[in-house]
């Protein structure tokens, strides 16, 4: 290297040295704008972990991915070239902040397959998939300090997006049969005896993300009659309701009571994740207030994709290929569950011996929630897992309290039954060899 050569190395590194020293000059000068509720706003576990599982090499039994293999792709641009084709200065254009009136139809008769009839359209809100009706009714309901309920565990979106709105997030107890009314009861007593205000439940009642639990049938109505006496909103999220692998879905809460609960679906599932469209019902004495606030972020919902979604539905049999999906899921959650048997038989690791390995089993949905005994974390657990060779989301990633978390989240959705055994074959040393030194 020449002295020349150096010397222009020597100005290189100088210029990065002060684009550095000038950048975090910058960046402490902002820090002090910065909202106090932006200090609440966090990066999402699942985000984190799903920049790990692509990857190559990796098994990913992490994100809850639909299945696309069934869908006609061709079908698909097909319909999209002739919306442009046929629509396209309507289909490129801005649009109503509600939504396109033949997709909110279109919307109503979806929920009507799982028993919300009678649904109008004029109630409908469209979204940027139901994430951003969570975000709309955190924003209308609630002030800094107010209570949301929520599942033990729940939605890491949803925890994440009331605590960006600076609320109390408090869990509630589910058992196998979904959120337990008694433990509701007392928690919500408890906290109005602090003087607490509640403005929400967020309950998802069909195969609950991440545990995959069913709340069961003879416990809806007591649970939104519970909410109703002591005038809490429920905000019941539906994105797996159509995919019970019977293809039986329960009725959602929101069917006999429109005045007290708001329903928030997604094309995300039955669909794809990739039109970013979801809906919103909501009971008609708050729906201006609701559309209002959802029109103030993103104006209108893309046009385009909606034409796009309306046109296929219109011209494909959506029943027919819910049916196959449902199938696809269930041969993949019985691969899952098969895979977790042969892993951890019930007589190799026995609960009395501080060693017992339970699981749940879903009835519909993409996820199986793993729970180890307890004391052990799974959070470091991970680490291990990705070095050899399989990802999974920790448990404490679905609860808003800060304790070391003995769960974890495996998502069969989108992997195929071969993929699914190898990474459940790659993560059963690790939780073997924690659970050993646990009892040990």
């Amino acid at each position: 290297m020449t002295s020349q050569d150096i010397e222009l190395q020597r100005d290189e590194l100088t210029a990065e040295t002060q684009t550095a020293l000038e950048r975090a000059e910058a960046s402490h000068r902002h820090e002090a704008l910065f909202s106090e509720r932006a200090h609440n706003i966090k990066q999402s576990a699942v985000r984190d972990v799903f920049d790990i599982s692509v990857r190559p090499g990796l098994v990913s039994l992490a994100g809850g991915s639909p299945s696309l293999a069934k869908l006609p792709l061709g079908l698909v641009a097909e319909t999209a070239s002739r919306v442009i084709t046929e629509h396209g200065m309507e289909a490129l254009h801005y649009g109503t902040g509600k939504g396109t009136p033949e997709l909110r139809a279109l919307i109503c008769e979806i929920m009507a397959e799982e028993g919300i009839l009678g649904a109008s359209p004029e109630d409908v809100v469209v979204t940027t998939g139901s994430q951003s009706a969570q975000d709309i009714a955190a924003k209308v309901f609630c002030n800094p300090g107010d209570v949301v309920l929520v599942e033990d565990p729940t939605y890491v979106g949803a925890l994440n997006t009331f605590e960006a709105y600076q609320v109390r997030v408090e869990p509630v107890r589910m058992d196998e049969d979904g959120l337990v009314p008694d433990e509701l009861e007392a928690r919500i007593e408890a906290l109005e005896a602090e003087g607490k205000s509640i403005k929400l439940l967020y309950t998802i009642p069909s195969f609950n993300n991440p545990s995959g639990i069913t709340m069961a049938a003879g416990r809806r109505q007591r649970i939104v009659d519970i909410c109703r006496e002591h005038n809490i909103l429920v905000l019941e999220d539906n994105p797996y309701g159509m995919l019970r692998f019977d293809g039986h879905p329960l009725t959602p809460l929101r069917a006999d009571n429109p005045d007290d609960v708001i329903y928030c679906g997604s094309f995300s599932k039955i669909f794809s994740p990739g039109v970013r469209l979801g809906w919103a019902l909501v009971p008609k004495h708050l729906y201006r207030r609701f559309y209002l606030a959802a029109e103030a972020v993103v104006l209108c919902p893309s046009t385009l994709n909606q034409l796009i979604v309306t046109e296929f539905f219109r011209a494909f049999d959506w029943r027919g290929y819910l049916a196959e999906s449902r199938a696809v899921y269930a041969e993949r959650c019985k691969a899952m569950l098969a895979a977790l048997g042969e892993a951890f038989p019930r007589e190799a690791f026995p609960a009395e011996e501080g060693k017992g390995i339970e699981w749940t089993t879903p009835e519909g949905g993409f996820f199986v929630w793993v729970t180890l005994p307890a004391g052990i974390d799974t959070y470091p657990l991970l680490h291990e897992a990705i070095d050899a060779g399989v990802v999974f989301i920790p448990g404490a990633a679905f609860t808003p309290s800060d304790t070391a978390n003995s769960h974890l989240r495996l998502a069969f959705s989108g992997v195929e039954p071969e993929r699914i055994r190898e990474g459940v074959r790659r993560l059963a040393p690790v939780i073997r060899a924690a659970v050993e030194a646990h009892a040990g």
